[in-house]
C-alpha cells in the first residue's frame, strides 16, 4: 500500500471520529432537546410556561419542587420550557446552594467593569461578586417582587411604612460596599457604626462640624420625604383593599409617576446637598487623614478598627433622626470617597417598589439589636415559597412583570449613573450641575413610580383571587403576627399614629 493511500485513509478516519465526537459533545449539551426527540415528553406545564413566548425566551417553569428558570426551546410536540439547570427531581435551590445564600447572590465572577475597579473598591480577602447585572437579573428580580408581595398581601399600612434612612438619596456607594463585604456584617447593625466612627474618630472640629450642621438640616428634608411617601402607600393599600374613591376606575398611572418623580426630585436634591459636603471634606483632608482611610478597605469590616462610638456620638437630647443623619454622612462620606462609579450606580434588587412592607419583614427582627445579622436568604426564600403558593394563573402575573419592567430597570440604571456621574465632579474638586441632577431625579422617580404602580396593581389583582386556604398558607409564611406594625413609621421609628393622607386620592381617576 502506498503512503499516499495510507495518509488519505487516516484522514477519512480522522475526520469520520471528529465528527463522531462533535455529534457526542452536542448531544450532552442539549440533553432536554436530545430526550425530547428521542420520545421523553415532558409535562403539560412546560408547554404552558411557555405559552406566547418564541424560541430562547426566559421563564420561571413550575415544577413539583417550586420555580425554576428555563428557556423556551423547540420540540416535536411545540416550543417547551427547559430548566436552565438539571433538576434531576429537585429544585435549582436545592443543587449547590447552602443555607444563607439567597437567589439574589451572583456568581463570584464580576463583570469585567467590575474586576478592574481599584483595589481600594475590591473586597480584601474576598467578597461575593454583586453587580448591577445581577441585580436586575429575572431571577432576583421575581423572587424580590414576589418577596414584597407577600409582604403587601399580608401586611398593613404601617408595615408597609418601615424603611430604612440608608434607602434615600444612595448614590454614595454604600449599598454596595454593604452587599460586597468579605468579612459578612453588611447587614449587621455593627457595619454602620464601625465604619462611622472610624471617619468620625479622623475628622477635626471644623470637619466635625460640617457634618453636624449637615445633619441638623437633612433631618427637615428627611422627615419631608418619609411623610411624602405615605399618600403612595396610602392609595396602594386601597386598591388592594377594594376602597378606592367612589366612582373611580383605579389608580392612574400617569398620576403615580408625576408624583413619585416630585418626590425623587427632592430626593436628589438632598444628594447634591450631601455632595457637596462631601467634596468640601475631601479636598480639606490632610495626608495624615487619607493615610488613615487608605488602611480601611472597601467591603471588609474586618480591616476596620474597632472604636467606641459613645465618644463620638451627638450630645444626649439630640432628636434622633439628626443622629441617624450624622451617622448616614459619616459612613456615605467613606464609602463614596474609597468607592467608584460602579459603586455608586449599584443597586441591591429590592431598592424598588419599597412601598410594600418588605422592610418590616426583613429588618424588624433586628430592631433594638446591637450584633444581629439579617439572613440575606430571607427574601428569595419567601419569595420562592410565595410563587408556589398561587396556581398558574397568579404565578402568570407575577412572572409577567419581569418582562414589563425590563425596560424600566435599564432606564433606572442609566439614570443612577448619570446622577451619580454628575455627583462624582465634587470630590475631584468641581463642581455637579444642580438642575440636571434634579432633572435627572424627576426622571427617576417616573420610572419608580411605574414600577411601582405594575406591582401595586399586579399584587391587587393576585389578592382577589387568593382562596382562605392560600391566604392562610401566606400568613403562615409571615410568620403571622410575630411583630405588630405601628399605625406608621418616619423611617424605622414608630408613630402612634398615622398621619393624614388625604392627598391620596389625587393618585386614582377621577370619578365618572
Amino acid at each position: 500500500m502506498g503512503m499516499g493511500r495510507v495518509c488519505r485513509i487516516a484522514l477519512t478516519v480522522l475526520v469520520a471520529m471528529t465528527l463522531l465526537l462533535a455529534q457526542s459533545v452536542y448531544a450532552q449539551s442539549e440533553p432536554t432537546r436530545s430526550s425530547l426527540q428521542a420520545g421523553n415528553r415532558p409535562p403539560p406545564q412546560a408547554f404552558e410556561d411557555c405559552r406566547g413566548k418564541t424560541d430562547g425566551d426566559i421563564v420561571q417553569h413550575s415544577t413539583p419542587d417550586g420555580m425554576v428558570a428555563a428557556t423556551c426551546v423547540i420540540s416535536p410536540d411545540g416550543l417547551v420550557a427547559r430548566p436552565d439547570r438539571p433538576t434531576n427531581g429537585r429544585s435549582d435551590r436545592m443543587q449547590g446552594k447552602t443555607s444563607g445564600v439567597d437567589d439574589r447572590r451572583p456568581s463570584t465572577s464580576a463583570p469585567n467593569d467590575q474586576r478592574q475597579q481599584s483595589n481600594r473598591t475590591a473586597p480584601q480577602g474576598g467578597g461575593r461578586g454583586y453587580s448591577l447585572e445581577q441585580a436586575v437579573s429575572d431571577n432576583a428580580q421575581l423572587h424580590t417582587i414576589a418577596f414584597n408581595g407577600l409582604s403587601f398581601i399580608t401586611g398593613s399600612f404601617g408595615a408597609s411604612t418601615f424603611i430604612p434612612p440608608g434607602k434615600v438619596s444612595d448614590f454614595f456607594g454604600f449599598q454596595f460596599m454593604r452587599d460586597i463585604d468579605a468579612a459578612g456584617k453588611g447587614h449587621n447593625p455593627l457595619f454602620l457604626d464601625r465604619v462611622a466612627g472610624n471617619v468620625l474618630s479622623i475628622l477635626d472640629a471644623g470637619q466635625l462640624d460640617l457634618f453636624r450642621n449637615e445633619a441638623a438640616t437633612e433631618a427637615t428634608q428627611l422627615k419631608g420625604l418619609a411623610f411624602k411617601r405615605l399618600p403612595l402607600i396610602s392609595a396602594f393599600h386601597a386598591q388592594l383593599d377594594g376602597k378606592i374613591p367612589a366612582g373611580s376606575s383605579g389608580l392612574n398611572i400617569e398620576a403615580v409617576k408625576r408624583y413619585a418623580g416630585a418626590m425623587f426630585t427632592a430626593d436628589a436634591a438632598l444628594a447634591y446637598q450631601r455632595a457637596t459636603i462631601f467634596g468640601r471634606i475631601a479636598s480639606s483632608l490632610t495626608v495624615s487623614q487619607k493615610s488613615v482611610l487608605s488602611r480601611m478597605h472597601f467591603g471588609d469590616f474586618n480591616s476596620w478598627p474597632a472604636v467606641d462610638m459613645e465618644r463620638y456620638k451627638l450630645p444626649r437630647g439630640t432628636d434622633h433622626i439628626v443622629n441617624v443623619a450624622y451617622m448616614t454622612l459619616a459612613s456615605e462620606f467613606f464609602s463614596w470617597y474609597s468607592g467608584s462609579l460602579e459603586a455608586d450606580t449599584y443597586f441591591c434588587p429590592e431598592r424598588h417598589g419599597t412601598y410594600f412592607g418588605g422592610f418590616f419583614v426583613k429588618d424588624m427582627p433586628a430592631m433594638g439589636k446591637r450584633d444581629y445579622n439579617i439572613s440575606t436568604a430571607l427574601t428569595g426564600d419567601l419569595g420562592e415559597q410565595f410563587l408556589q403558593q398561587l396556581n398558574h394563573e397568579q404565578r402568570h402575573m407575577m412572572t409577567d412583570i419581569i418582562d414589563r419592567q425590563r425596560k424600566l430597570l435599564a432606564g433606572i440604571v442609566e439614570v443612577r449613573r448619570a446622577i451619580s456621574t454628575e455627583l462624582r465632579r465634587f470630590l475631584s474638586g468641581g463642581a455637579a450641575d444642580r438642575s440636571k441632577v434634579q432633572a435627572l431625579g424627576r426622571q427617576y422617580g417616573e420610572l419608580d413610580g411605574e414600577l411601582a404602580y405594575i406591582y401595586s396593581t399586579t399584587f391587587a389583582k393576585i389578592a382577589a383571587t387568593l382562596s382562605p386556604e392560600q391566604r392562610a398558607a401566606l400568613r403562615r409564611l409571615r410568620n403571622g403576627d410575630r411583630y405588630v406594625a405601628a399605625p406608621a413609621y418616619l423611617y424605622s421609628d414608630p408613630l402612634s399614629q398615622a398621619p393624614s393622607v388625604a392627598e391620596a386620592s389625587v393618585l386614582f381617576f377621577p370619578p365618572r
